[in-house]
């Protein structure tokens, strides 16, 4: 499994927004320039994560990006799914019936374990471990 550009772009969005102070909004001309994001690339992607429940955009002159909730309630994993979906190493660990070896298969036990493995451990990562950091937004 690889994470995907825009999911990656997605992350250190949110990271940089968690070292924000609580109130403060940040335009995404800045977000894109600090975080070397290409702003037609960033636009995309803060749609998704404003669908998604996990960030807030105001237009207008005091408007910008905000999280949506405290850094400690957002997740890796909520960052990741908001962008790239599900997270999945193989088609049959969620519809285990599109292979017609799945009964049989030795892997897919393997696949399905290590999908939660893997999901467990995104899911107990937030980004309130990040927003101590707030050096990295200047």
């Amino acid at each position: 499994m690889q994470i995907t550009r825009q999911a990656d772009y997605a992350l250190r969005t949110i990271i940089y927004l968690s070292r924000l102070d609580e109130d403060e909004k940040a335009p995404t001309s800045i977000i894109a320039e600090k975080q070397q994001i290409p702003s037609s690339f960033l636009a995309k992607i803060i749609s998704q994560l404003s669908v998604a429940g996990i960030i807030h955009t105001s237009r207008g002159a005091h408007g910008g990006v905000s999280l949506a909730k405290k850094p400690k309630e957002i997740t890796v994993l909520d960052v990741i799914e908001a962008i790239d979906g599900p997270v999945m190493l193989n088609e049959c660990t969620r519809n285990p019936g599109i292979c017609i070896f799945t009964k049989d298969c030795p892997m897919h036990i393997i696949w399905c374990d290590t999908r939660k493995e893997l999901v467990d451990k995104l899911e107990t990562i937030t980004f309130e471990q990040f927003s101590n950091e707030k050096q990295a937004v200047l």
